[in-house]
């Protein structure tokens, strides 16, 4: 044994000579968000990463969020079941995709109902578009989302916020009242949690502030860096006349910029603010991103993903439960040797 572990320190010593040139940095690489801070924390054990949170009423394991997808499609079931076994592994809150399907195809349940796998301790909403509410209210339906909600035993409901992705998309739905009245009158009238979200462009200064006003459970970014829904309804979109529009696909906020801003309403509005959980979602690049948008925003937040969730989704089990044991070491390392500046 002696000896594997004398010949095993010799080749790592080997390496470094040899890598030493190879790993050289250049001081203007250097991440300028962070202090490091190597004296005051401890390595991370494996499967007992420290990242324990209360978020919505609930607790996880750790601050990751799996953003809502895959609303109607045919692999939609097999991924959110995906989905949630990771998410009951490791603790993490889950998002449906848009729920809309099962008012019209009631046997697609199964694709949803997914806290029999998750159990009941993790935070898990329903989705629907604002449209559909807009159009439920109108017909006097919210029974039909308290009835949706309440089957599929979620915690409550996602609002998305999709303005130019309906427009583009052919045959999208029109928005009669603006989607701050729509929101304001629903939550008048339905008992459970509402999450308002954006869809890959984000909200602006003043929505956001409309919006924290609101006593809403949480406000997911849905930031611009992520996946753009303009753009993908005008790639799928082959009617020529969209070409002139092509640069809405362009307009939108990201996760680091929204952040700043949540950060100053939060403190000017004070008690007045309602709304005071964050969902930070939309371009959210690595671990290392999500720790330093949380810290930054310094409220009750958690980060999301959404495509590295799918990519790995489609991987199978294997692929995506290593991705998320990589994601919650990164966060452990970042929690105990880094420190975001001001």
């Amino acid at each position: 044994m002696q000896n594997k572990d004398n010949q095993s320190l010799k080749t790592r010593k080997s390496d470094h000579l040899d890598l030493a040139k190879k790993a050289q940095t250049l001081s203007d690489s250097i991440d300028s968000r962070f202090d490091f801070e190597p004296l005051f924390g401890t390595h991370p054990e494996d499967g007992r990463f420290g990242l324990e949170t209360e978020f919505l009423g609930k607790k996880m394991k750790a601050p990751l969020w799996i953003s809502s997808m895959t609303g109607g499609t045919k692999e939609a079931g097999e991924l959110n079941r995906l989905w949630a076994q990771v998410a009951s592994e490791f603790g993490l809150g889950l998002g449906l995709g848009s729920c809309r399907i099962l008012f019209d195809d009631p046997s697609r349940w199964s694709d949803f109902d997914l806290r029999p796998i998750l159990g009941e301790e993790l935070p898990f909403y329903a989705n629907l578009g604002v449209a559909q509410i807009e159009s439920i209210l109108e017909k006097s339906e919210v029974k039909k989302v308290e009835d949706l909600v309440g089957r599929l035993r979620a915690d409550g409901l996602i609002i998305h916020i999709n303005p130019l992705q309906e427009w583009f998309q052919p045959g999208g739905d029109r928005f009669k009242r603006s989607p701050l009245d729509t929101i304001t009158e629903f939550l008048d009238s339905f008992s459970h949690n509402v999450i308002v979200k954006e869809v890959g462009q984000g909200f602006g200064p003043r929505s956001l502030e409309a919006l924290i006003k609101l006593p809403l459970a949480a406000i997911d970014f849905g930031a611009f860096g992520g996946t753009n829904f303009t753009k993908l309804e005008m790639m799928r979109n082959k009617v020529t006349d969209f070409s002139s529009f092509s640069n809405f696909s362009y307009v939108g906020h990201t996760a680091d910029e929204m952040v700043i801003w949540a950060r100053q309403v939060l403190d000017k509005l004070g008690n007045k603010a309602l709304c005071k959980s964050f969902i930070i979602s939309g371009g959210v690049k690595d671990s290392l991103h999500g720790f330093y948008l949380m810290e930054k925003l310094g409220a009750s937040c958690v980060y999301a993903q959404a495509k590295a969730f799918l990519e790995k989704g489609r991987e199978g089990l294997p692929a995506l439960r290593t991705f998320v044991e990589n994601q919650l070491r990164g966060l452990a390392l970042s929690q105990a040797f880094l420190r975001v500046k001001n």
